[in-house]
């Protein structure tokens, strides 16, 4: 066999360590072991916070829902490094291997399975839509242009669940093939025309995913890179193919066969606890998960440390109040400003616990009375300020966005 260029034999070395470095800990994270996370912890971030203090930068935001912080780009910078590193020790140590043949088929099973529960977990997230909820009170009452990218993005996909379903099964069908040999190029193709989607969406609509949905997408393209030839063949030069060879590690049919019922189980049961999670994620926006205030509350009288704000008086004056979610709150300002809070509700002492992260004035402690059905009186601290407010509910609009529904039939464009 002919030895392989030392171009694509380093590359390789590289390729391996990097993406060894940028998925640690997988697999070993399914182990279900609350002592192993700390440590996988601090030796993902003892590389990250050396290179912090050498840079002069701040590392202290973790991820947190952005996977595109400080930490994050430092994290990247490193594993880049330490790749670069390993790759000219392994090249010196090894420097008389030529080929890799299994050590390939190892770490492409490695990418498949590394990049197939990230599909499948998104993928069941939108089969089932949990990731992209259906637009909430606060967001329709929301002025249009107010709207961050994302949340446009997000109120976007969750006001259509046969969308939320289409996106999401083809995330979940490239992740399945992705896991069979005779499947993983089908499965890679599927998975990088998926990805390459959302990573346009995730530039476009600034939603701070762009690390993370880039290395997806690139793990799908390593995995497809070798037949990249015999698709330009068989696409491009019409040219007859024959059938790639079936990689293998052993000769050993039982080995294979025991390899397979490994496989297939462990797929089964990553696929169960992945949709078990998202339904009970779930429920966390259905009917139980409503606060007993749900609704939209006008606020007709509003006072300020006993003083009354008039509505024309100042734009910051509550002009609503409304409630969905049980964890939530949100205030809606006179100019239309809309204010999302975590709001901890005790029904039993009828209060509020408020906050907004990094916005200590409406950080207090409300409490509230039903005097009847449709009125509230809402009193308390926020930001160190005596707050009052007498509200009214008001009746929830027909939405447009939520009702107008699906035609076969258009005489003319509906566009509103």
């Amino acid at each position: 066999m002919q030895p392989w260029p030392l171009a694509k034999r380093i590359l390789f070395r590289f390729a391996v360590a990097f993406f060894l470095l940028i998925n640690f800990p997988f697999p070993f994270d399914f182990i279900p072991s609350e002592a192993l996370t700390p440590i996988f912890q601090k030796i993902s971030d003892a590389p990250v916070h050396l290179a912090a203090r050498v840079l002069h930068v701040n590392v202290d935001v973790r991820p947190n829902g952005s996977g595109d912080t400080t930490y994050n780009y430092v994290n990247l910078l490193c594993v880049f490094v330490i790749a670069i590193l390993l790759t000219i020790v392994w090249s010196i140590l090894d420097r008389r291997r030529l080929r890799y043949d299994k050590g390939w088929i190892v770490f492409r099973a490695y990418l498949r399975f590394v990049l197939a529960t990230a599909m499948i977990s998104y993928g069941v997230a939108k089969v089932f839509p949990s990731q992209f909820p259906a637009p909430t009170l606060d967001r329709l009452m929301q002025r249009f242009g107010d709207a961050s990218p994302m949340g446009l993005l997000w109120t976007f996909m969750g006001a259509s669940v046969a969308y939320n379903v289409f996106s999401g099964s083809a995330e979940m069908l490239g992740g399945l093939l992705l896991t069979m040999r005779r499947t993983a190029l089908l499965g890679a193709l599927v998975s990088a025309g998926a990805m390459a989607n959302i990573v346009m969406l995730n530039f476009a609509y600034d939603v701070p995913v762009k690390l993370y949905s880039s290395q997806l997408l690139l793990e799908a393209i390593v995995i497809a890179l070798p037949d990249v030839p015999r698709l330009v063949d068989f696409f491009f030069r019409h040219r007859a193919i024959a059938p790639a060879p079936l990689p293998r590690l052993t000769q050993s049919r039982a080995l294979e066969i025991a390899g397979i019922v490994l496989r297939t189980l462990a797929v089964a049961a990553f696929l169960i606890v992945a949709i078990r999670e998202v339904r009970e994620n779930m429920q966390r926006f259905g009917p139980e998960s409503r606060s007993p205030l749900y609704g939209i509350w006008r606020v007709d009288d509003f006072q300020i440390n006993g003083q009354a704000i008039p509505p024309a008086a100042d734009a910051a004056r509550w002009r609503r109040v409304i409630f969905e979610l049980r964890p939530m709150m949100s205030v809606q300002l006179m100019d239309d400003v809309r204010v999302r809070l975590s709001a901890k509700l005790d029904e039993k002492n009828r209060s509020l616990a408020v906050s907004r992260r990094n916005e200590p004035a409406w950080d207090g402690r409300l409490t509230y009375q039903r005097t009847t059905p449709d009125a509230l009186t809402i009193d308390g601290t926020l930001g160190g300020k005596n707050v009052h407010a007498l509200c009214h509910r008001e009746p929830i609009p027909k939405f447009l966005l939520t009702t107008r529904g699906f035609h076969w039939i258009n005489e003319f464009p509906f566009n509103r």
